[in-house]
């Protein structure tokens, strides 16, 4: 557990302090923080080089940023691709990825709504043939309440 994080430019200011030759204790009584967080924002910057926020550990994703912006941009432009497409230009990509990895990219991007395409509208004379059926029946099926 961490304690409270620090911004960018509270530890620019310490490595930027120790640059020019101020000690620990002298960087700590003039920023108000202890010694302890100083010395550990110096040594992170000796051995990274940088005052960013390392990334926790952990899995790393087995797409990049590129890749993840590409697969986003095939699945906008061909909403009605499946997964299992999406899976396969990835591995013409050269990203072998699961079906569900994909899908949890998708849904971290915020592209939920891929949907199938809708069916086309009924033409006339289906619409017509399928109500002059349903009404035949319907005078049958009212007929046959009667008896029962």
């Amino acid at each position: 557990m961490g304690g409270k994080a620090l911004s960018k430019d509270l530890r620019d200011k310490v490595v930027d302090m120790h640059k020019s030759g101020d000690g620990y204790k002298k960087i700590s009584k003039a920023l108000s923080m202890p010694r302890s967080t100083v010395k550990s924002i110096i040594k992170k910057w000796k051995v990274f080089g940088t005052t960013r926020t390392l990334p926790g550990s952990g899995r790393h994703s087995k797409l990049d940023e590129r890749a993840r912006r590409k697969l986003l941009r095939e699945a906008t432009k061909r909403p009605t691709a499946t997964l299992k497409q999406l899976q396969e230009f990835m591995s013409k990509s050269g990203h072998c990825v699961h079906v569900t990895t994909i899908s949890q990219i998708l849904h971290k991007c915020g592209s939920y709504g891929r949907a199938a395409r809708k069916q086309t509208l009924l033409e006339k004379d289906l619409m017509q043939s399928q109500l002059s059926f349903a009404k035949t029946h319907l005078e049958k099926s009212e007929a046959d309440e009667t008896h029962a």
